[in-house]
């Protein structure tokens, strides 16, 4: 991969990322790391899990956009384009392409190898612990979403609604994310940050209420 990775870091730089804080090329620095060490886990193949996480998300979608669910088969598409460019192997290209494909959480394909299982993992626990929460308040911020409801902060009254109220998307997604990691390593690690984020929600219903323990 030495000889590589350069060219996929190259390639994203040269790529307009749109404004998203949570799919800077941060997000797929982590996601590659996290990806890198789950397939050395699992013994999922190495040059199908790297090339496959560090462009997962090579073409940029908004969340609030109606091809959302569309933004992980363009991906597959353009990487294809990319990886044929710099002759990439070509046998391994249609596995490369489906864990891209796979990954998205709104796609919702289901990954058929432990190359595409890894790479979802590792870009779904990106959105999962003390990243993960960061990375929800910043894109409620984009969609201009405020922290919690100031009535209801936690629900009690009325149904999760993530459109309006950044904390609830905890609800709606994150912690269903977490209960579907597919990999042993993936649920473990998923399992810890989905419990830090619990752990957050405690402290936040503490300073919400104004109380100093």
């Amino acid at each position: 991969m030495k000889h590589w990775e350069p060219l996929f870091v190259t390639k994203l730089e040269a790529t307009d990322l749109g404004d998203d804080p949570a799919h800077d090329l941060a997000h797929f620095t982590r996601v590659v790391a996290t990806a890198k060490a789950l397939a050395a886990d699992e013994g999922a193949r190495i040059e199908v899990v790297a090339p496959a996480a560090w462009l997962h998300d090579l073409v940029n979608v908004p969340k609030n956009d109606p091809r959302r669910s569309q933004a992980s088969r363009l991906s597959a598409e353009e990487a294809l384009v990319f990886l044929r460019s710099i002759d990439y192997p070509e046998g391994l290209l249609p596995d490369i392409a489906h864990a891209i494909e796979a990954h998205s959480y709104s796609a919702g394909i289901e990954p058929r190898t432990l190359e595409a299982r890894v790479v979802q993992d590792a870009d779904r626990l990106d959105g999962l612990g003390a990243i993960g929460i960061a990375r929800c308040f910043a894109v409620g911020g984009l969609m201009g979403v405020r922290f919690y409801d100031p009535q209801d902060p936690f629900a009690e009254r009325r149904p999760w609604n993530d459109r309006e109220n950044a904390i609830d998307h905890f609800h709606v997604k994150l912690f269903k994310t977490a209960e579907s990691l597919k990999t042993a390593a993936g649920r473990r690690e998923g399992a810890r940050r989905a419990e830090f984020m619990r752990q957050y929600l405690d402290r936040l219903a503490i300073e919400i209420g104004g109380e100093i323990p």
